[in-house]
């Protein structure tokens, strides 16, 4: 059987270079790039081809074409996931011995396995934010009628996102698309989440991996409160008294806008003496969305409304409040937001993306200034931040380090558990 590339028009002449007749974990070093891995019961790797990296799982050929074809359903659907760039069939040895087919997707940058960031230097309140991250996705695929089948950490990529953390699905191979869940279907996902996320966690805490101060049954059961508390919010039917419609709904829809989403249609109906009202469709990224508008900014969705306050800030400093928003968004780029990137040693520029490097040097002037009495200017905070803060923090594009833990059997888009990643500046 001939080797076939089913894969996005940009990619097919790419994968062609890479040794398809060789096992994956046969490939020669020069041809793999280190990379913080999660845990798997595939084998994969990873690989750089012009300037891109790109993950590649060796799996059977139809779990391979249904993920694909899954993630490239999320991918239309805007839920944060990894890009699927091709399926590779029909793959030999030279003496005709048949290989696995291979998935293959991109890499997300900056983004991190969960073993890299659970450790025993890691508080409580970070693996707080982790589950928040993961149950706002979970809400995320829900809405959008995809029952994940497999939730759990390992089968998350984690980014920073202005202090919190934005959750990735990586493994799609259990997933199944529906017009709408049913509460069912939402339960059983849930239960799945609790028991896989107590399961890794007490794998952890087995292995002295863990802080002291982190329960594993109790944080597994945090993300099922975390989770029900938000779909309330985005999906209950709420009466408002008459005399109150107008803020009453004005209310709801800030709330929502506040957890990051948009509404763009709801239903309002006659009960009694007020109106009920309940929102149809709901879309993520609010902040997000408006922030690519303004300024072409791609932010995840803490890190846009960072921006945006900032922005707004500019806006009040400049006495600009009479000029149109876009106007505003292109001097506050220009002056403010670019200038800070710039000044960043090229060497140093994978440390972090630039929309948290934006925002850490917000939070490092506030503290700067509040220590100081008064506000020290940006030139001074940059300065200070990238020789005091910048220039010690790991490279989070490549890290590899020595391997944690014990692998599971819980399926991911990464590989063994390989790194020794500690952000003490988060301690």
């Amino acid at each position: 059987m001939p080797l076939q590339i089913t894969a996005s028009p940009d990619d097919p002449a790419l994968l062609l270079d890479l040794p398809w007749e060789v096992p994956l974990e046969e490939w020669p070093d020069d041809q793999l790039v280190s990379l913080p891995r999660g845990i798997s019961r595939h084998v994969v790797r990873f690989v750089r081809l012009s300037g891109r990296v790109y993950a590649v799982k060796e799996v059977s050929e139809r779990p391979a074409r249904r993920e694909y074809q899954l993630l490239r359903q999320l991918n239309r659907l805007a839920v944060p996931c990894v890009d699927p760039v091709g399926v590779i069939t029909g793959r030999e040895t030279p003496d005709g011995q048949r290989l696995d087919p291979a998935l293959v997707t991109r890499h997300l940058q900056f983004s991190l396995p969960y073993r890299a960031l659970f450790s025993r230097t890691l508080r409580a309140d970070t693996a707080t934010r982790l589950l928040d991250a993961l149950a706002v996705l979970l809400v995320r695929v829900h809405l959008v009628g995809f029952y994940w089948g497999d939730v759990s950490l390992s089968n998350t990529l984690f980014r920073r996102d202005a202090g919190a953390f934005a959750a990735y699905l990586v493994d799609a191979e259990t997933g199944d698309t529906h017009e709408r869940l049913s509460d069912g279907q939402r339960g059983h996902d849930l239960e799945l989440a609790r028991v896989n996320i107590a399961g890794e966690l007490l794998d952890l805490q087995a292995g002295d991996y863990l802080h002291h101060s982190i329960d594993p049954i109790e944080t597994a059961e945090r993300i099922v409160a975390r989770y029900e508390a938000l779909w309330s919010e985005i999906t209950y039917p709420q009466v408002i008294e008459h005399g109150f419609r107008r803020y009453g709904l004005d209310a709801r829809l800030r709330r929502l806008n506040d957890l990051g989403f948009d509404v763009s249609e709801m239903t309002v109906s006659a009960e009694g003496g007020g109106v009920r009202i309940q929102p149809k469709v709901v879309d993520a990224g609010h902040h997000s969305r408006r922030l690519l508008r303004l300024t072409g900014l791609d932010a995840e969705e803490n890190q846009a409304r960072r921006l945006l306050n900032d922005l707004d800030t500019f806006r009040a400093a400049t006495n600009s409040t009479a000029d149109d928003e876009e106007i505003i968004a292109h001097r506050w780029l220009s002056f403010v937001f670019e200038p800070v990137v710039s000044a960043v040693p090229r060497e140093l520029r994978g440390k972090l993306e630039p929309a948290e490097l934006f925002h850490e040097l917000l939070e490092h002037r506030w503290f700067l200034s509040e220590a100081a009495g008064r506000d020290v200017g940006l030139d001074a905070a940059i300065d200070s931040y990238i020789s005091t803060v910048l220039v010690n923090k790991p490279d989070e594009r490549a890290v590899l380090g020595a391997r944690i833990g014990t692998p599971s059997t819980a399926s991911s888009m990464e590989d063994t558990a390989e790194m020794r990643l500690v952000f003490p500046e988060e301690l």
